[in-house]
């Protein structure tokens, strides 16, 4: 689906004081940013950001940043956040193939990845999120006991990533291909995606991966 890009989105988020400009300047010390030493929880293409919001909103006592490549989807995030205002919150324009330009060693204690973009061809592979090059730059930026989370409607993105997380080798736990039919439901938080799966009744798959 080709995104529709909004006139004037990129100059909206340019002047956005919920957006975080050259994050290149703070890594190692993000928490300079929060005013804290909270850990910090990140979503990597947050979308419209509802999933970090909720929350965000559910737990003052964790910093989150939403990273998303595309200022016209941004745009939409903040829209939002201007409704909360939460102060544990903020937001990167960025692409994550250079996530290690902005994060330190252990400086994240969790990642978020949801219904990440499958990239289908398979000279794409190394694009997708949960590919062993992505992997590896979280290992470089989470903490010794971080996760990634990810959730997904696609059986092949999903069936690939347990793969990667096995070659990269990483741990996987509550795993599952059912979410909402499942033990490990309880807690949940939907994005919108998963609103709109859910409701054409698509099962939705989840993992953990973790490093032993």
């Amino acid at each position: 689906m080709r995104l529709r890009n909004i006139r004037g989105s990129r100059e909206t988020v340019a002047s956005n004081d919920y957006v975080i400009h050259e994050p290149e300047q703070y890594k190692g010390k993000w928490n300079t940013i929060f005013k804290n030493e909270n850990p910090i929880h990140v979503e990597i293409g947050m979308g419209k950001g509802k999933f970090i919001m909720q929350l965000a909103a559910m737990n003052p006592d964790i910093n989150y940043i939403g990273i998303e490549k595309y200022s016209s989807v941004l745009l939409r995030a903040l829209e939002k956040s201007e409704e909360t205002e939460l102060k544990n919150l903020y937001f990167i324009r960025f692409d994550a193939e250079y996530l290690n330009d902005i994060f330190g060693v252990n400086e994240i204690a969790r990642i978020y990845l949801n219904f990440s973009d499958p990239w289908p061809k398979d000279r794409h592979a190394r694009r997708r999120l949960t590919s062993k090059e992505f992997l590896k730059r979280y290992d470089a930026c989470l903490k010794k006991e971080g996760e990634v989370i990810f959730k997904t409607d696609n059986r092949e993105l999903f069936d690939f990533s347990l793969e990667e997380v096995k070659l990269a080798g990483w741990e996987l736990k509550d795993v599952t291909f059912d979410l909402h039919n499942s033990e490990y439901l309880e807690g949940n938080v939907m994005t919108e995606y998963e609103e709109r799966f859910v409701a054409k009744g698509n099962p939705i798959q989840k993992l953990i991966a973790y490093r032993n």
